[in-house]
């Protein structure tokens, strides 16, 4: 490992003003850390933001939720307000990981957790997100775990977190020390030429909050798939939520996971089912409408339908 400096702070101003281009800050650790044992990440200097006052749930006026960056997982999702007014926010974190990390870790930490992409992790293979301009291994290996949307020439890894899905379909907005908020859905990044790039977040800039919008009424689900019954990552993973009015849809939020490099809305789809009734044959055309840019790899052929079966699955549910 890559020596480096530790500084604890305990305001906000001393945890900005300490960050280099070079820093990383330190919450509960449970990605970072590991990145820095392998070697991939080699920060020249940790700043511990562990006891900054970052760790509140709050109530927003008009019925929203705040969520501070430090909240760790376990505490979100057992949290009364988020089981009863955003399920399907508790259901996507109590999805991921181990009760242990999920002890441990943080919703500002969630968010920037990096690829579990093997080829990232192996410092023997060609990573463009791992080392700018060294190729994809990926590309023409193993890929049974990656993008079918959005992905590009430069990198099919996918992002990994249960929680974004989640808050990408609630329509969660992130809030940056010094910037204005930044839609859920815009911050993470598509690879394009720079995977390397993952979010809209510059360096030394830090995540305070997600605020949620006042609760909707209706049905919401998350959904997973995975090689196993715990502690594994999503195959792929949707988020639905549905206002029912007089038997049809006034209103459908669609959110994929397991299949891009950032949580997928699959807003076309959405428009499809709104002001519906949700038969099935207007699921399996919003299935269809949701993955018509599904660009399957050679491991990975049996994703697009098993989304199909996913989102049929959870979208469903709304009409019972």
């Amino acid at each position: 490992m890559k020596p480096f400096s530790y500084v604890t702070v305990t305001d906000m101003s001393s945890a900005i003003g300490v960050a280099t281009a070079e820093s990383k800050y330190l919450a509960g650790g449970t990605n970072l850390v590991d990145l820095m044992r392998a070697g991939i990440e080699t920060p020249d200097r940790l700043v511990d933001i562990s006891r900054l006052p970052l760790a509140e749930i709050e109530d927003l006026p008009g019925g929203g939720l705040r969520i501070g960056a430090l909240a760790r997982n376990t505490r979100v999702a057992s949290d009364g307000r988020v089981r009863d007014r955003y399920p399907v926010l508790a259901q996507a974190i109590l999805n991921g990981a181990s009760p242990q990390l999920r002890n441990r870790a943080t919703v500002g930490g969630n968010l920037l957790q990096r690829t579990r992409c093997g080829y990232f992790y192996d410092q023997h293979s060609a990573c463009n997100k791992r080392e700018p301009g060294a190729g994809c291994d990926a590309l023409d290996g193993f890929n049974r775990m990656h993008a079918i949307l959005g992905a590009s020439e430069g990198c099919i890894a996918v992002h990994p977190s249960d929680m974004c899905v989640a808050l990408a379909a609630l329509d969660a907005v992130v809030n940056i020390a010094g910037r204005d908020p930044v839609p859920l859905v815009d911050f993470h990044r598509l690879p394009g030429d720079t995977p390397h790039v993952e979010t809209v977040l510059r360096p030394g800039e830090l995540i305070m909050s997600i605020d949620l919008p006042p609760a909707l009424p209706g049905h919401s689900a998350y959904l997973k798939v995975r090689d196993r019954a715990s502690y594994a990552f999503a195959l792929v993973s949707v988020a639905v939520l549905v206002r029912m009015e007089a038997g049809l849809a006034a209103s459908v939020r669609l959110a994929l996971g397991g299949v891009a490099h950032k949580p997928w809305r699959a807003y076309e789809a959405e428009r499809l089912l709104t002001g519906t009734s949700l038969d099935d044959d207007l699921l399996r055309q919003a299935a269809e409408q949701a993955l018509a840019d599904a660009r399957p790899l050679r491991h990975n052929a049996f994703k697009p339908e098993l989304v199909r079966r996913l989102i049929h699955r959870a979208l469903k549910g709304a009409r019972s």
